[in-house]
C-alpha cells in the first residue's frame, strides 16, 4: 500500500493506493488535466466510470456533495481502495459500486460521465463506455474522456455523440462530447 497527498485546482486530497492499481504514487496528469477542464454545478450528478481508487469521484464530490455522485470500476481491490479514500477524504457518502462497465450500474441521468480508460489495450473498453455511457446521460448532460490517442475516439464519439470537442494538452486529448438527444448520433430514420 501507498499513502500521498496531492491537489486539484486547490482540492486537497489523500489516497490509499496499490501498485496494482493505474498510477499507484499520484494523480495521473491526465485525471488532472481532464479535471482541470470540467465545470460541475451543485445540481451535477456525476459517475466516475472506471474510477480506479477514486480521485475523480471524490474530488467531483467534495465540490458538490458525496450524494450526486457515483463511481465503479471491475476491479474489487478498486473499489475496495475507493471506499477507503473516500471515508479518508471526508465524503462516504459516495455510491461505489463493482461494475463491469455498465452491467451493474443501475443509475441514469447523469449530467456528467467522466474516464480515463485504460487506452493502451483494445478498444472494446472504452467502446463499451461511450456507447452505453450516451443511454446514462441526461439530454444536455456531457461525457468526458482522457486519452493518449486521438483518432479512434474522436470519430467514435462523434459517431454516437454528433460532435466532440478536443483540448490536446501535452501528450494527452481531452475529449467533451454532449447528448443533444435521446438517438445515437449515427442511428438512421
Amino acid at each position: 500500500m501507498t499513502v500521498f497527498t496531492q491537489s486539484i485546482n486547490g482540492i486537497e486530497m489523500t489516497f490509499i493506493t496499490s501498485r496494482n492499481i493505474f498510477s499507484p504514487d499520484n494523480i495521473d496528469k491526465g485525471t488532472v488535466l481532464m479535471l482541470s477542464s470540467v465545470q460541475f454545478e451543485q445540481n451535477s450528478r456525476i459517475l466516475d466510470l472506471g474510477c480506479g481508487y477514486g480521485v475523480v469521484g471524490i474530488y467531483a464530490a467534495k465540490l458538490i456533495g458525496a450524494e450526486n455522485v457515483v463511481m465503479s470500476d471491475t476491479d474489487k481491490t478498486a473499489v475496495a481502495l475507493s471506499i477507503k479514500n473516500t471515508a479518508l477524504n471526508g465524503v462516504p457518502g459516495v455510491k461505489v459500486i463493482r461494475s463491469d462497465g455498465f452491467k451493474s450500474i443501475n443509475d441514469t441521468g447523469f449530467t456528467h460521465i467522466l474516464s480515463n480508460p485504460p487506452y493502451h489495450a483494445d478498444f472494446s473498453v472504452p467502446k463499451h463506455f461511450i456507447e452505453k455511457g450516451f443511454n446514462r446521460l441526461e439530454v444536455g448532460g456531457q461525457f468526458h474522456m482522457v486519452t493518449k490517442r486521438l483518432d479512434w475516439y474522436k470519430n467514435k464519439l462523434t459517431a454516437i455523440f454528433g460532435g466532440v470537442k478536443v483540448q490536446r494538452v501535452d501528450d494527452y486529448f481531452i475529449f467533451r462530447a454532449e447528448k443533444r438527444d435521446t438517438r445515437y448520433a449515427n442511428t438512421k430514420g
